[in-house]
């Protein structure tokens, strides 16, 4: 992949931009509420799959050497937190919510919604299989699949989807100015 200087400050860009969504957030238990999922998706239907999957594993990869830009810090003993899986998830939702948009002829609010639901999706999948993963077998707690479904997906869909069509005005707006 040959990177332009106007890439990498994209990539930076939505890497920051990430950041500064996990410090705005709404604190629930166990999984709070933030932004980091807007910039995520802008990022990915903005750059594409390649570009928006290398601003979150930037993020990802900065947050992991202690800079503390995760919504409880940084380092590499977060791997370990419940909610690393939905950082992990934000690689791949963004590969994908770019992909798609990248695959459309002619973008549409609905066609970008769409996208933007999947790359949830992909990211609920990360997420609450990692948080069950390490309450059951690292923290010694037992969360039942139906629980960490609950913690992890019902209590924000609302939220997300509503967030998920924010995306996608957005994104229609801005990639129609391009």
């Amino acid at each position: 992949m040959n990177l332009k200087a106007r890439d990498l400050i994209l990539i930076s860009m939505f890497a920051a931009l990430t950041a500064i969504g996990a410090f705005i957030k709404i604190p629930l238990p166990i999984v709070p509420f933030t932004l980091q999922y807007f910039f995520c998706a802008i990022g990915a239907i903005l750059l594409g799959s390649k570009l928006g999957a290398l601003s979150q594993i930037l993020y990802v990869f900065v947050g992991l050497i202690g800079i503390p830009i995760f919504t409880q810090g940084g380092g590499p003993q977060y791997i370990l937190q419940p909610t690393f899986g939905y950082l992990l998830g934000f690689i791949l939702a963004s590969f994908i919510i770019g992909k798609i948009t990248e695959n459309i002829k002619k973008l549409t609010l609905l066609k970008i919604f769409f996208s933007c639901l999947c790359g949830l999706a992909i990211i609920y999948i990360f997420g609450v299989s990692y948080m069950y993963i390490i309450y059951n077998f690292y923290l010694g707690n037992t969360m039942s699949v139906f629980l960490a479904i609950k913690i992890g997906v019902i209590a924000f869909l609302p939220s997300d989807i509503l967030l998920s069509f924010i995306i996608s005005i957005v994104g229609i707006n801005v990639v129609a100015k391009l």
